[in-house]
């Protein structure tokens, strides 16, 4: 272990910090503020006005009929559908319901039967992201078949498939967002492959009822309205912008933040607020991100109802400034700058993983 290395661990360790108190501190300014209430005008408006728009953005395709024209139609649902998949994501993580049992079948109606993705699926990946950002051998998101993430990561498929993909490994942050081209049908594979799998899974028969509605009816339709030629590129099309826009709503959050090794101990404050980043915009961005641009407030209160979280980030920042918590914020383009210079790095074999470019630049000031 290096001096850095061993700075950084010195900083995270939880034994130099009032562990236990700082959250809990911190919990009941939040609560005590009113920023964990529901807000049901806000999200029963965005439920109904969401189904509102794909009904309507499917009439438009319908209408339009068989013409190249419609791969704007395709970019259009793309981003319909990355934001019902954003609103799931609020249900999912009882944002939006008191009652378990809504927030469960809103995310089955607004993933499963309107997106095509599996809320089984995604509930059980990501619970051991929220768990554990950025822990090595524990959060999934580190642990992707295509892009390394840690050293071991690099020197484990150098071995396993040689000079080839070490090249590739060693430009890998070039190639993450063209890869992001085939997330979304991705996202369905994975969805599919959960729910028709021997793995233990909660409605698993309503999640395969939905997921063969949506994508049987789906396809139908495309390849009713359109010739086949440009029923293919449609939705090449679709499932390329939505795989890239869910990609980068989710890429800044983490990657390119300290690793934590799989035997560090952190306290919950630290280990949600030290590995994640937030992104600095307008209230246009928080539609467009949908509130996942505020990651530190997110991950430290998921059950928070989206339209909290700018007024959170204030108190939260402040909160982290007054007991010598490091809070990360950056503009859009400068996170993914970091994601790919970090992923380069790793990629070309560097052995710190602690040391990624933004804290590297915080060291120098």
């Amino acid at each position: 272990m290096n001096e850095q290395q061993a700075r950084e661990v010195r900083d995270l360790s939880p034994g130099r910090h009032r562990a236990g108190n700082d959250f809990t501190e911190l919990s009941r300014i939040v609560t005590s503020s009113g920023l964990m209430r529901r807000r049901y005008g806000y999200y029963w408006a965005k439920l109904i006005g969401s189904v509102l728009v794909l009904a309507a953005a499917i009439a438009v395709f319908i209408l339009i009929g068989d013409t190249w024209w419609q791969l704007f139609t395709a970019a259009a649902l793309a981003v319909v559908f990355t934001q019902i998949a954003m609103l799931g994501h609020d249900a999912a993580h009882r944002q939006i319901f008191v009652s378990g049992k809504w927030n469960d079948w809103t995310s089955l109606v607004l993933g499963n039967l309107l997106v095509g993705m599996s809320y089984g699926w995604w509930q059980h990946k990501h619970t051991r992201h929220h768990a554990n950002p950025n822990k090595i051998g524990t959060d999934p998101d580190i642990e992707l078949p295509v892009i390394a993430f840690t050293p071991e990561q690099v020197e484990r498929r150098s071995r396993r498939h040689g000079a080839a993909v070490n090249w590739l490994m060693a430009h890998q942050g070039l190639f993450f967002f063209p890869i992001l081209l085939l997330e979304g049908l991705s996202l369905h594979a994975s969805g599919v492959r959960r729910v028709f799998s021997p793995e233990p899974l909660r409605r698993r028969w309503v999640e395969a009822g939905f997921l063969l509605l949506r994508i049987g009816a789906y396809l139908a339709l495309v390849f009713v309205v359109l010739s086949p030629g440009i029923a293919a590129v449609f939705l090449a099309v679709q499932l390329g912008v939505f795989g890239v826009y869910m990609g980068l709503s989710f890429a800044p959050n983490h990657k390119g933040m300290p690793l934590v090794p799989a035997n560090l101990k952190l306290d919950f404050l630290r280990r949600q607020v030290l590995m994640s980043r937030n992104i600095r915009g307008s209230r246009v961005l928080d539609v467009a991100m949908g509130g996942l641009n505020y990651q530190i407030e997110h991950h430290l209160f998921p059950s928070m109802p989206r339209p909290h979280l700018r007024e959170a980030s204030r108190t939260i920042r402040q909160y982290c400034l007054d007991h010598g918590v490091r809070y990360t914020e950056t503009g859009l383009w400068e996170s993914y700058a970091i994601v790919t210079r970090y992923i380069n790095r790793v990629g070309l074999g560097e052995r710190d993983p602690f040391e990624c470019p933004l804290l590297q630049q915080r060291a120098a000031v």
